[in-house]
């Protein structure tokens, strides 16, 4: 029985010519995160919204790139925050600024600022329906989205009303006044549902994300001391600082004593 797949060929298998290779890379899925970024925090505060993340990409264990930018803006009124893997993020990106550009292009005027964008619920109920959609396909974005901004009035026009939302990559979504993503939610979170208050000027709030990325810092192996800041407000829009990096002390006693030593288990 030959087992050819050529005709008048030998018993090894044929390669697959250009366009067939190209069209089985075109139908690949992602099977599992390779580059990917730590947590995002946000938080709500009096006057606005504020995200949190740092630079860190890691590839498996080893710190990669340590200046890929993880929040985004996606319109003058709505902020962008991810965890998971970095590609699927600038995916999602390209996805959200080619909905922006259409929103402006089918406009009743190119020349109104704001006319016609997507408040940050808009934006945040199509990413839900993108993810779940993805899942369904068994090709998954593999992120956790934060998004925050401010919500629409009826009239069209921007609330008071602050929004702060996230989904994951099944599509479950919620919304809350705090939130963090990756190992934040499990050392973050914590800190900050201690420290919040609804009233919370801007000053406190940024300084209750730094101290939970410090933390993070110290705890998190993926996550790296250089990070970002981005606010949303309804007169300012929104505004992210360029990255820079948070002051660290490394003199505690915890820190100094051998963990290693005989007769422990080596954790902290």
């Amino acid at each position: 029985m030959s087992l050819s797949l050529q005709s008048g060929g030998t018993s090894s298998r044929a390669l697959p010519s250009a366009s067939t290779a190209q069209a089985l890379a075109g139908n690949q899925a992602t099977t599992r995160p390779i580059t990917t970024g730590t947590s995002v925090l946000g938080i709500k505060y009096r006057g606005g919204v504020m995200l949190a993340a740092d630079t860190l990409c890691s590839y498996g264990n080893m710190a990669k790139y340590k200046n890929a930018k993880r929040l985004l803006n996606v319109n003058s009124n709505t902020l962008v925050g991810a965890s998971g893997e970095y590609s699927d993020l600038q995916s999602i990106s390209d996805l959200l600024k080619a909905n922006t550009l259409a929103d402006r292009c089918t406009a009743d005027s190119l020349y109104e600022e704001d006319n016609n964008e997507e408040c940050a619920k808009e934006v945040w109920s199509y990413l839900r329906a993108v993810m779940y959609n993805r899942r369904n396909k068994m090709n998954p974005l593999w992120n956790d989205v934060v998004v925050a901004g401010f919500k629409q009035d009826t009239d069209g026009t921007t609330s008071d009303t602050p929004f702060l939302g996230v989904v994951d990559k099944i599509g479950t979504a919620y919304e809350d006044d705090i939130l963090a993503t990756g190992f934040g939610g499990h050392i973050a979170l914590p800190l900050m549902r201690e420290k919040y208050r609804a009233d919370m000027e801007e000053g406190e709030a940024r300084a209750l994300l730094e101290d939970c990325l410090r933390i993070l810092f110290y705890r998190d192996c993926r996550a790296l001391n250089r990070v970002q800041i981005a606010k949303v407000t309804k007169e300012g829009g929104v505004l992210v600082s360029d990255p820079y990096e948070l002051d660290t002390f490394w003199d505690y006693e915890g820190f100094k004593q051998n963990k290693g030593s005989l007769g422990t288990d080596g954790g902290w």
